[in-house]
């Protein structure tokens, strides 16, 4: 009997060679085919695609053949390709669904394997269930048509996504100013998927496009992951120096991911970033309608949901929670902590490209760079400050909760605690004990790709974080 596979926020990682293997993927690839099939999808086209990790465009195939098999058609990429453009080309191509090989930022020894509905966006939770439960325990009820026999008959064909993709952002954004505008912008692309591309879009013009880590290396030196956090943007924000340039954009090992640093090579989380872009549609763009956010990312967007009259909805953690708010309330924006961003008028998916080139042209129409477009954010909702600690999580889940749950603070980091929601996780509001006002919260949950439990914070006081973090990590059983 093999080993029983789960699914995560989007679907199921693993260690190559110890549990993410052949046999595996296939199991997974046939999970999939049959949910579609129950769906009434035969004969429908699934796109696949992959990233630049150890034997993905292997692992790829391997999927490619199990669907054929099954009696669906496959859009197989050509080419290692962010997941954005994979969730375009579902939309573009019309099929039912997606399959991409791909751990996003985990470490070098895991891959993974992420399933995306017809709409080009995570599928719901429910879904999720229903797909792992389909997964066979063998190999002996899988289905497979081998790979040149499916390219002989049509039912793999392999496919560019990259023009109808590039074609969809010039709708979306005018890239002409950005290509005129003189800056220099360092793109690290983490080893990963995004190499190339803002050097393609933006190339013809008098801004420059410098990438560093823009080869294929699976190994990801000198970083720990490809993850658009430091320290693994360090190089890339002391080559932001070196090189003078205006800004950072750092897309993580799939591109669906935007890290930013600014001219004085100082990073931007993400919490800032989402801040950042919601102001900008919101401002810059005029444009208005709900904003999608996760419970783990910043208030900040409540702040500027009042001030521009606008909804803000709030969802568990993932984009199986994000992607069908927005497309329950043709949401502007939705997005999450880790630095994943979606807009309205793209799927909806998160997109590491068109978050940055928005960056960008915020810059050119404001003509700021980016420590100055965050002055502009602070003066309408002030300054915000933000932390995050993972810890390897050992024992029992429950035992822990149980824990979590027992501890009840009244107060954290000397702040009040008002409120305590447990959507997804453990998060407690706080204000402050004497007027009132908002303080932040602190949020501590399990991850739910990895075995570690996160203690996140953010909060109106800059000396405040180091406390609450503390003593979300002892309520938590991780520190006496």
């Amino acid at each position: 009997m093999a080993t029983k596979i789960y699914f995560g926020t989007d679907g199921w990682r693993g260690v190559i060679a110890e549990d993410y293997t052949f046999d595996s993927v296939r199991r997974c690839a046939q999970g999939f085919a049959t949910y579609l099939l129950e769906k009434g999808k035969k004969d429908r086209w699934v796109v696949v695609g992959y990233d630049k990790r150890f034997g993905s465009e292997n692992f790829a195939a391997a999927v490619a053949e199990v669907l054929a098999g099954n009696g669906l058609k496959v859009h197989l990429t050509e080419d290692a390709t962010p997941t954005p453009v994979i969730a375009f080309s579902v939309v573009k191509k019309q099929a039912c669904g997606a399959v991409n090989i791909t751990a996003s930022h985990n470490p070098a020894s895991d891959n993974g394997f992420k399933v995306r509905d017809e709409n080009g966006g995570a599928i719901d939770p429910d879904g999720l269930k229903q797909i792992e439960s389909l997964i066979p325990d063998d190999l002996s009820k899988v289905k497979r048509l081998t790979f040149n026999v499916g390219l002989t008959d049509g039912k793999i064909v392999k496919f560019d996504p990259a023009p109808d993709y590039i074609a969809h952002l010039q709708n979306l954004i005018d890239l002409q100013p950005i290509k005129d505008a003189g800056l220099t912008i360092l793109v690290d692309a983490m080893w990963g998927n995004g190499a190339g591309w803002f050097t393609r879009l933006l190339a013809g013009g008098r801004t420059r496009v410098i990438e560093i880590h823009s080869h294929r290396n699976p190994i990801f030196p000198e970083m720990k992951r490809p993850e658009p956090i430091p320290p693994n943007i360090n190089v890339g924000l002391q080559a932001t120096l070196d090189h003078k340039a205006d800004v950072l954009i750092v897309t993580d090992g799939d591109a669906d991911r935007l890290g930013v640093g600014d001219e004085q090579g100082e990073f931007i989380n993400q919490l800032r970033m989402y801040g950042l872009l919601a102001y900008y549609l919101l401002e810059i763009r005029g444009q208005r309608g709900p904003i999608v956010k996760t419970i783990s990312t910043t208030t900040m967007l409540n702040k500027l949901g009042m001030l521009y009259n606008v909804p803000v909805y709030e969802t568990g953690v993932g984009f199986k929670y994000v992607a069908p708010k927005m497309l329950e309330t043709d949401a502007l924006i939705g997005g999450e902590e880790s630095g994943g961003y979606a807009f309205r008028g793209n799927v909806p998916e998160r997109d590491g490209i068109l978050a940055g080139l928005y960056l960008l042209d915020f810059m050119v129409k404001t003509g700021k760079k980016p420590s100055q477009l965050l002055d502009l954010l602070f003066a309408k909702v002030g300054v915000h400050y933000y932390d995050r600690i993972d810890t390897p999580f050992t024992g029992n889940r429950e035992d822990r909760e149980a824990l979590i749950l027992a501890a009840n603070p009244k107060t954290i980091g000397g702040l009040k605690v008002s409120e305590q929601v447990t959507l997804d996780g453990y998060l407690f509001r706080l204000h402050e004990v004497s007027s009132g006002e908002d303080g932040g919260w602190m949020l501590i949950r399990f991850s739910g790709t990895e075995s570690i439990m996160r203690v996140y914070c953010e909060t109106t006081h800059a000396d405040k974080v180091k406390a609450i973090l503390e003593d979300g990590l002892k309520i938590a059983g991780l520190k006496v």
